[in-house]
């Protein structure tokens, strides 16, 4: 976690007998293990909360599979786990705002406040950031944590503790929403139907968005952005977006070899048979693409203003860039691809303005006053629950590695 912590050892008791902290490690690809974890000291304005509802994040899966997420690589065991809510058991000698019985939703990540980027505002693109279950940094899913109380938002009286942890994704759509200027003369297209998705489209009709098309090639997951409240909703193709990746991964290997514009031939083993010129490749997938964004905008049956690429591939991407209206703006929220080729001078031409985002700054006030409020309802999001137990736990991940209809995978501690 952000104040650090250690483990020590087996199951047992605690010093006076007392229960020991437990939290699940990961300690490889494929490997949680719920051990001890000995928390820090509380500092003068630390909180010691005791967790009562965990959410899964597709970033906590990925490093269980992989243990690496872009540059992170986790090199050590490390507790997992960051959307997260609870109840104070302590505070620290300078905290004034909470006491403890509090019920509090946890902002995750630990800024520095020294730098040019914090003292901007800007706290989340702080390079110091210590953020939960990010390498190196312990994550949230244990008994205890200890956190600085000014990270510790109290839930209003009709906010549940799973809500309160459902405002850590929940933020992200918000920051997007804020970034993209969202209002009531904006329609929105939303590409993906993920759990960031859904709460983006959420996020966006509570800032006033009149008009909202949500994109997936799911049709479960379409079905619950219907329910949510997406006022259409359009099935997209798989294929393009396999191809394209790769395009993209084998273009830097043969360099150039290939000329300008040109296509390239390549197995769907991901192995190059020799490198040809294949205009039928490209010319499919801008005529798919095209096809695409036609039903989009018949499906919106107006402008779209805003779009929100939740996926983060570039077919998403070269999908949004057609859909969205001339002078409009494409909002990169997913993380799909690192790189990306993209039509970006047809859209440039038209002033379609491209942002991005990553994570979210100040944005559980509002979270919780959209909850308070019944603006946003995140409780159909959560589909999945689970104890704490090591093999619960190990199911957990299972079910929501497995997606299917699974969208949000609580713990309930």
């Amino acid at each position: 976690m952000g104040k650090g912590g250690m483990s020590h050892g087996n199951v047992g008791e605690g010093k006076d007998g007392e229960e020991e902290n437990m939290a699940a490690w990961l300690l490889g690809v494929n490997n949680l293990k719920i051990q001890p974890f000995k928390l820090p000291p509380l500092g003068p304005h630390d909180a010691r909360i005791r967790m009562k509802a965990v959410g899964i994040c597709g970033s906590d899966v990925h490093y269980l599979k992989e243990m690496k997420l872009a540059d992170f690589v986790v090199t050590e065991p490390m507790v997992i786990g960051h959307e997260c809510a609870g109840i104070i058991e302590e505070v620290g000698t300078e905290v004034k705002h909470l006491v403890p019985g509090d019920r509090v939703a946890v902002e995750p990540g630990i800024s520095c406040w020294r730098c040019d980027l914090c003292k901007d505002g800007r706290y989340n693109l702080c390079p110091e950031m210590k953020f939960f279950a990010t390498p190196p940094v312990h994550g949230s899913l244990a008994n205890q944590i200890v956190h600085p109380a000014d990270l510790c938002f109290k839930l209003p009286d009709n906010v549940s503790l799973e809500e309160g942890a459902m405002c850590e994704p929940l933020s992200v759509g918000v920051h997007a929403c804020r970034r993209a200027n969202v209002g009531p003369e904006t329609n929105v297209l939303v590409m993906g139907a993920g759990p960031i998705g859904l709460v983006t489209m959420l996020a966006a009709r509570a800032f006033g968005s009149p008009r909202i098309v949500i994109v997936d090639v799911d049709d479960h997951r379409l079905s619950v952005a219907k329910e949510l409240g997406a006022d259409e909703t359009v099935k997209v193709s798989t294929s393009i977006n396999s191809l394209l990746a790769g395009i993209v991964q084998i273009l830097p290997e043969i360099g150039d070899l290939v000329p300008e514009n040109a296509c390239v031939a390549f197995n769907f083993g991901g192995k190059m048979n020799d490198v040809a010129l294949s205009c039928n490749i490209l010319t499919n997938l801008e005529q798919d693409v095209a096809a695409e964004i036609e039903r989009i905008k018949g499906a919106m049956g107006a402008v779209v203003d805003i779009s929100f690429d939740c996926a983060g591939f570039s077919k998403t991407m070269s999908t949004a860039l057609g859909a969205t209206s001339s002078g409009g703006k494409v909002c990169l929220v997913g993380m799909g691809h690192t790189e990306m080729t993209l039509p970006l001078a047809p859209a440039a031409v038209r002033e379609v303005d491209v942002v991005g985002i990553f994570r979210y700054k100040n944005t559980w006030p509002l979270c919780l006053e959209f909850l308070r409020s019944g603006k946003i309802d995140v409780k159909p999001l959560i589909t999945h629950r689970f104890g704490f137990s090591q093999t619960e736990v190990e199911d957990a991940f299972e079910t929501s590695a497995r997606g299917g209809t699974a969208i949000k995978v609580m713990f309930n501690l």
